[in-house]
């Protein structure tokens, strides 16, 4: 009969400490899951914001224009031009587009359309508009698919076939159009051909597009609606009307007949929904073969030697890739913090759990256990545990963080399940290498850094400084690198290794006074801290890198919303603006006073364009000085003074705030001025670089009193809580709804700058990294706590039988936590403001604040240190401390000394 199994290693230590376990489980599945959403997220808010920032073009510009030249022969029935001809040439074009450019085949249009503007042949007297005697002018095109996209509103399709003998063909148009041209189903309109004798083409109804907006119509906005276009581009020129008709796909082949002149055409939408930043190199790749490669020589080899292409869709990608490589440095930093705390994190677990089974440990040395033997089992034990918890973190991040990257976040997950199986094993075979029977002593402020340990720290500290000077010297507008996005992080790695050199003095400052005083606890505390174990240096390196993130991460977030705010100030000049071309009616002033939230109306007369001595053409204000110089005041905005501003009677010149160009073109001694029909002298008595009327353009402001002009066009509006639509109800009163004034509020602007899911995705991806950091922060003061915490339930119960009371056993422990709190605490905070201070000069935070950087750059978008984000967490980190430390004291009272206390315990 066989002897029955001893039981296996690793089931019988998974049952032994369940408790542990399951920890253990629980932190690996956060930090797999954390991991794994990490490059998920990023890889959804890219992929979001540039099939956003092609959606959201305008279609013109993100469209595909294929040109080619009419057939040869003038034969108006050519097969070339038939409908299936035409429709199988397109598709031959459709997979002529290199990979991963795609189209939209719902979206895009071919077909054949004139190239000039046709005038209407009718008569004078005929039933066509003639604005200011211009006769229309007509864009005359074959779309394809228009029945799958516009309603028929009145009449039928066109279904005849171009008749080239009469010279006829049929044709419908939109809705506006033909009430813009008074057409009716049953009109004919005329154009030129091109021998002389006119097409006939006749109306057979009216459609209403279903997407006006889409690109199928927009691509070609004269075809959706009718437009008055000038003459000339000179002033005063006489306007005419320009619409579109377009004709049915068997009437394409008349146009040969038209003297406008006429193209093939394919108007081909991308896909925007089909896009993925990952591919963002192949699709500009894509572009340039279209615009001037192999594509376009395939192209011209399809439609013939004459075929052109062209489109703004790279500078669309080019665009985006800007804001994105400005985006991504930004980011990278919190990562770099994050992933830095989370392993520190996992280490720390793996060395409470050596030091928790050092006795063990080391009886199985003393008994004959060999280092790889402990090792293999211990990683044994621990994989059984980490393996399954981050394939369920992975499996939990692809499920909610849907349509990123499996590869990266199944490397990241394995990276976290490799430090999780290490960190026991590894800890433990260093820290048994040799066999002993006792423990020595490891007190921090005994130990001695070794030459290795002095060596890897001015290796650090080498690769600290230059990632401060590398991110200095290129801003991360110039992209990101390891070393670059890790700079925050190393420098609180380098401050953690210096607090931890420098920590043994003041306890051993502060122990002797404490000697003297009546009362032991304040002595026993501080000789307890300085007993603290050796390898301190993961605690204070896991909380210093955790609060220099934090607080470089507050600066950063605060430093995007104050560029917004600033931004947003920027365009409107204050809380909001009303604005009109011509004088706001009498009362609006009052009227708008009235609404709720409004505080202060300055108005203000602006005359724009007007034309300096100097040869500029500039904004002139005319503005009430006392209530201007308040909202100046209260804004910001190139603060004056009342007097500065006020006409003296008898003056010979007119005081004038001016913008620094304005200044040095006009000088210091008076200019005459010509403003809306009025001379004035004026002098430049200030300089400002900002006024809240034209906050974003050069301008000369004066005394309305002086000033000719005095009704005003512009009310800037200063208040709390404002009510777009009731200030807009407010403006478009009976009274004044045909002058139609615009109104914009601070707030809408700002909410506008943050428009792409690029940079909002971004933000939140920030956000999450910098909290997650936070909270391995606190897991990290935790497990140093706990790493200690039987051995002072064992040293408080053992006091209270000397008569150690429960008030006197919660200080002690309190102010034996404290230290090490206030040196992560305070040391935190100042690593995170030397941070954001070394490291400002060189991060650029355009991108991620402003959505039309190009517009608001002028806002600034520097990085300064946020009070809050520096105390916050550090105080955080003391009062989590202190409040462990009580929890422990009163929980070990209720216990009670005997539970504490057992023979041949040796804690």
């Amino acid at each position: 009969m066989t002897a029955k199994a001893v039981a296996p290693w690793v089931r019988t230590r998974l049952r032994t400490a369940p408790g542990a376990a399951g920890a253990l489980a629980l932190l690996v599945l956060l930090t797999a899951f954390l991991a794994a959403a990490l490059p998920r997220g990023v890889d959804r808010y890219e992929d979001r914001g540039l099939r956003h920032a092609v959606a959201s073009a305008a279609p013109d510009n993100s469209v595909i224009r294929l040109a080619g030249p009419m057939p040869l022969g003038g034969d108006p029935s050519a097969p070339p031009l038939g409908p299936q001809a035409m429709e199988q040439a397109y598709r031959k074009q459709l997979k002529a587009i290199p990979a991963p450019l795609r189209a939209d085949d719902g979206q895009s249009a071919y077909g054949v359309r004139t190239t000039e503007k046709i005038p209407a042949t009718d008569p004078l007297d005929s039933w066509l508009p003639r604005p200011e005697g211009m006769p229309p002018r007509l864009l005359v095109a074959s779309r394809s698919s228009l029945a799958d996209h516009a309603r028929l509103v009145s009449g039928r399709l066109p279904t005849a076939k171009a008749d080239a003998t009469s010279h006829t063909a049929e044709a419908v148009v939109t809705a506006s159009t033909a009430k813009a041209l008074h057409i009716t189903p049953g009109s004919v309109v005329h154009i030129p051909g091109a021998e002389g004798k006119p097409l006939a083409i006749r109306i057979t109804g009216t459609v209403q597009p279903l997407l006006p907006d889409a690109s199928y119509w927009a691509t070609e906005p004269a075809l959706r609606a009718p437009q008055l276009v000038p003459a000339s581009p000179k002033p005063d020129e006489p306007h005419y009307w320009y619409a579109g008709l377009i004709l049915g796909a068997d009437s394409a082949p008349v146009l040969l007949g038209t003297a406008g002149s006429p193209e093939v055409y394919a108007d081909i939408a991308p896909a925007a929904h089909a896009m993925n930043a990952r591919r963002l190199h192949g699709l500009s790749a894509s572009v340039a073969s279209l615009e001037g490669g192999p594509a376009l020589a395939a192209l011209r080899l399809l439609v013939g030697p004459g075929t052109t292409v062209s489109t703004e869709l790279d500078a669309i990608l080019e665009e985006y890739t800007s804001v994105r490589d400005s985006i991504t440095p930004v980011v990278a930093v919190a990562t770099f913090g994050t992933a830095t705390v989370a392993g520190v994190v996992l280490l720390m677990a793996g060395g409470l759990a050596a030091a928790r089974r050092g006795t063990e440990l080391a009886l199985l040395r003393a008994r004959g256990g060999s280092l790889p033997g402990i090792g293999g089992r211990l990683a044994a034990e621990t994989a059984v545990v980490t393996v399954p918890s981050a394939a369920l973190g992975l499996g939990l991040a692809v499920l909610v963080v849907r349509g990123g990257r499996l590869v990266p976040a199944l490397l990241a997950v394995a990276a976290v399940a490799l430090v999780s199986c290490l960190a026991l094993p590894v800890r433990a075979m260093v820290s048994h290498r040799t066999v002993r029977t006792a423990s020595d002593r490891d007190d921090l402020v005994r130990v001695r850094p070794s030459r290795r340990r002095t060596v890897a720290e001015l290796t650090l500290l080498v690769l600290a400084v230059g990632a401060v000077v590398a991110l200095r010297r290129r801003s991360t507008a110039a992209g990101s690198d390891t070393l670059v996005s890790s700079a925050p992080v190393l420098v609180g790695v380098i401050a953690a290794l210096l607090l931890v050199r420098l920590y043994p003095l003041p306890l051993r400052w502060a122990a002797r006074p404490a000697a003297r005083l009546r009362s032991t606890v304040g002595f026993l505390s501080l000789a307890r801290a300085g007993r603290a174990p050796g390898g301190g240096v993961l605690p204070l390196l896991a909380l210093l890198t955790a609060l220099t993130t934090a607080a470089f991460g507050g600066s950063v977030l605060a430093g995007v919303a104050d560029a917004r705010d600033r931004a947003a100030l920027y365009s409107t000049g204050a809380d909001a603006r009303i604005d009109s071309v011509t004088p706001l009616p009498r009362g609006l002033a009052d009227r708008v006073a009235k609404v709720d939230g409004v505080s202060q109306v300055v108005a203000a007369h602006v005359e724009y364009g007007v034309e300096m001595p100097y040869g500029d053409r500039v904004a002139v204000i005319g503005a009430d000085p006392s209530p201007y110089a308040a909202l100046t005041d209260r804004t910001g905005l190139g603060a004056i003074g009342a007097d500065d501003l006020k006409a003296r009677p008898g003056g010979k010149a007119l005081a004038a705030i001016a913008s620094p160009k304005v200044a040095a073109g006009l000088g210091r001694g008076p200019r005459e001025v010509r403003v809306a029909g009025y001379r004035l002298m004026v002098q430049v008595v200030g300089i400002r670089e900002r006024t809240p009327a034209v906050p974003r353009s050069d301008f000369l402001l004066v005394d309305t009193a002086g000033l000719g002009a005095r009704e005003p066009t512009t009310l800037l509006v200063a208040g709390t809580g404002l009510d777009g639509d009731d200030l807009r109800r407010t403006v478009t009163t009976p009274r004044t709804a045909g002058e139609r004034p615009t109104v914009q509020l601070r707030t809408e602007t700002r909410h506008k700058l943050v428009d792409s899911p690029l940079q909002s995705g971004a933000e939140r991806v920030y956000g999450a990294a910098v909290a997650a950091g936070a909270g391995y922060a606190v897991l990290a003061l935790l497990l140093s706590l706990l790493r200690g915490a039987p051995e002072r339930s064992a040293l408080l119960a053992r006091l209270r039988t000397m008569g150690l009371t429960r008030r006197q056993g919660r200080r002690l422990l309190i102010l034996e936590a404290l230290p090490q709190a206030v040196l992560a605490a305070l040391g935190g905070a100042l690593t995170g403001w030397a941070a954001t201070e070394l490291l400002s000069p060189g991060v650029d935070l355009t991108g991620l604040a402003l959505a039309a950087s190009g517009q608001t750059a002028s806002a600034g978008s520097g990085l300064r240190p946020d009070a809050m984000s520096l105390l916050i967490p550090a105080v955080c980190v003391v009062a989590l401390a202190a409040g462990v430390a009580a929890t422990q004291a009163w929980w070990t009272s209720r216990r009670g000394s005997v539970t504490e206390l057992r023979a041949g315990d040796t804690r």
